[in-house]
């Protein structure tokens, strides 16, 4: 159901992807949950570690090297699983209603690549965080949700801090 205008720019029936921190605060779970229920829609939690990154999206002439260790580290597990758990305290075991993907890299950028390979109607972030670090973070680099309006043309929901 697209309402008009430029491919990616327009509400479509696509999933709602829910942008989740380490520490997801409740009020903005209830209300992407709320959003997609409201719009009949499946919401798409998307958690990103931001210290890995996919090699496939580097450029070839660039990549030198990969890894060939067969371990997996049980540690860069734990946040996702941390996450997840704190998601289901709040909407359930996930199925029809929500899902979770963990992703990795650069927060807006894969957000906005998941919601492209989705077809998402729209990103729900969190607010900027308040304070003089927050303050001081925002100057060396952007907020998700400045720098998703910024790449990417689908609707961008922002749920402030209380």
């Amino acid at each position: 159901m697209e309402t008009g205008g430029n491919e990616g720019s327009a509400w479509t029936d696509g999933p709602l992807i829910l942008g989740v921190p380490w520490e997801p605060p409740r009020r903005l779970i209830a209300a992407a949950a709320g959003l997609a229920d409201g719009l009949g829609v499946h919401l798409i939690c998307a958690f990103v570690d931001p210290s890995g990154y996919l090699a496939e999206f580097e450029p070839a002439r660039s990549r030198t090297a990969s890894s060939i260790d067969p371990n997996t580290n049980s540690e860069a597990l734990f946040p996702a699983v941390d996450v997840r758990s704190s998601i289901e305290a709040i909407l359930g075991a996930p199925g029809e209603s929500w899902s979770l993907r963990v992703l990795n890299g650069s927060v807006p950028d894969a957000l906005a690549r998941l919601a492209d390979s989705a077809g998402a109607s729209a990103i729900v972030v969190g607010g900027p965080h308040h304070g003089a670090r927050a303050r001081f973070n925002r100057m060396l680099e952007q907020s998700v949700s400045a720098r998703l309006m910024g790449i990417q043309r689908r609707p961008v929901v922002v749920i402030p801090e209380v």
